[in-house]
């Protein structure tokens, strides 16, 4: 019996942390690699994107950073990674994450959705978007030593029926580095 009492117990700990981390505005993350330590995590929504960013897998001073590109709206799709900086026939924006500070990229930015192209009104090349919905890209990173990094974003959402939102560019976040890993600044 009283192990279960201790079981509950923890099990409402737990669900009252949760509810802290919502009540910011940051949601739980996976593990980050080391034992019983949550993998830091942040977001916010600018011109009809919600971005949840997390850090995840820190060992050695390397890591992944992950965005998760959500539109607000249904029908809306986000451009390719590599998409050219300036769209195609300066249509549409890539989905872009760079970093700075201690934080250097170790490899290229990737995403978990497949492209697809689609033909735009008035642009002679086809242009590639990921389907409707959200999209999730990941970069891996290692940091120089102790410090503060900036992680820079870009992005614009379309819908074939309702047009664009203003695309965003260089849309910076701070982190802070340490001998523990990386933290969001508070928001």
């Amino acid at each position: 019996m009283h192990v279960r009492h201790s079981r509950k117990a923890r099990m409402a700990a737990a669900l009252v942390s949760l509810a802290a981390l919502a009540a910011c505005g940051q949601q739980p993350a996976g593990d980050s690699g080391a034992a019983g330590t949550a993998a830091p995590t942040t977001r916010f929504t600018e011109n009809g994107v919600t971005v949840t960013l997390s850090v995840s897998d820190w060992h050695a001073s390397k890591g992944t950073v992950t965005a998760v590109f959500t539109p607000e709206r249904k029908g809306f799709h986000l451009y390719s990674i590599d998409l050219p900086a300036t769209g195609i026939e300066d249509v549409g924006r890539p989905t872009a994450m760079a970093v700075s500070g201690v934080l250097k990229a170790e490899g290229r930015l990737t995403a978990a959705q497949d492209v697809r192209s689609i033909s735009v009104p008035g642009v002679d090349a086809p242009v590639p978007v990921y389907p409707d919905g959200p999209v999730t890209t990941t970069l891996p990173v290692r940091a120089d030593g102790d410090g503060n990094a900036t992680l820079l974003l870009g992005y614009a959402s379309c819908s074939t029926q309702d047009g664009c939102t203003i695309p965003v560019s260089d849309r910076p976040v701070q982190l802070r580095v340490t001998g523990d890993g990386p933290t969001f600044d508070a928001h």
